[in-house]
């Protein structure tokens, strides 16, 4: 068969639309999981673009997000016209405070908004994410810190077990205002988590939000505490290069994203 490229040139590498339904004032999505996917680059033939859609919201409340919630259906279908290759929701908070199990119903829901737009997607929540990454690893009991004010991690934490996995000890750092939360030095996690319980872990979610930046310290705070540490962007990332069948190598990104899962 005629090889229809010069002997000089190669093929063209294949470029996967990631599509992100993000929160108005987040502004750590974009940042961190591109970083993943870029690392990602330097040692796989795969090409990544990237693609936002943004919902409402200023303030991490109950109220706010579940008004914002309800936005993610046009963002899909947003995205959906730009025919990207997979979706992702980037706010674990919202889906986690709408009660027990609703990462599926919203990645349900949020799917049909593609097939109905003609353009059948893969939809991963952050939140589904999280859960399916500490699965992954076997985790049993893990430990978790948090931006938010205390009464939504309680929830984040009873939205956790409810899936079978025991949080044996949460830090909140009690910030409400959600660029307030994106600002944070990711480095500053590794003082912070120096005061989480571990003892019993399986695993440490560094960051059970994808608005607080924690990608510099994952691979520090693993090292230091030898347990496979997460985030929920780390999470999100496994998920997306799952979906769409590309090996889960990215170089310093802990142990989820080692290859070895």
């Amino acid at each position: 068969m005629h090889n229809q490229f010069p002997h000089n040139m190669a093929a063209p590498r294949r470029a996967y639309r990631i599509g992100q339904i993000v929160p108005s004032s987040n502004t750590t999505m974009e940042t961190e999981i591109p970083r993943m996917l870029r690392a990602r680059e330097a040692v796989a033939a795969e090409r990544f673009t990237f693609h936002s859609s943004r919902m409402r919201m200023k303030k991490v409340s109950k109220e706010e997000l579940a008004s914002m919630d309800k936005d993610s259906d046009r963002c899909a279908a947003e995205l959906s016209d730009a025919h990207v290759d997979i979706m992702g929701y980037a706010c674990l908070v919202a889906i986690m405070s709408c009660g027990h199990g609703y990462h599926r119903e919203s990645e349900q829901r949020l799917h049909q908004v593609t097939v109905d737009n003609g353009y059948p997607t893969p939809i991963v929540s952050s939140a589904g994410a999280l859960i399916e990454g500490l699965h992954v690893l076997g985790a049993k009991k893990v430990a978790i810190i948090t931006p938010y004010m205390r009464p939504l991690t309680n929830l984040v934490v009873d939205y956790i077990e409810s899936e079978g996995i025991r949080v044996l000890d949460s830090i909140s750092l009690e910030i409400a205002d959600n660029l307030a939360v994106g600002a944070r030095d990711p480095l500053a996690l590794l003082e912070i988590a120096r005061d989480l319980k571990i003892a019993g872990a399986d695993a440490v979610v560094l960051s059970a939000c994808v608005q607080m930046p924690s990608f510099e310290a994952i691979q520090m705070v693993q090292d230091r505490c030898g347990l496979p540490v997460v985030s929920a962007a780390v999470c999100t990332t496994y998920r997306m290069l799952k979906l769409l069948n590309l090996t889960t190598e990215v170089p310093g990104a802990g142990a989820l994203l080692s290859g070895k899962y």
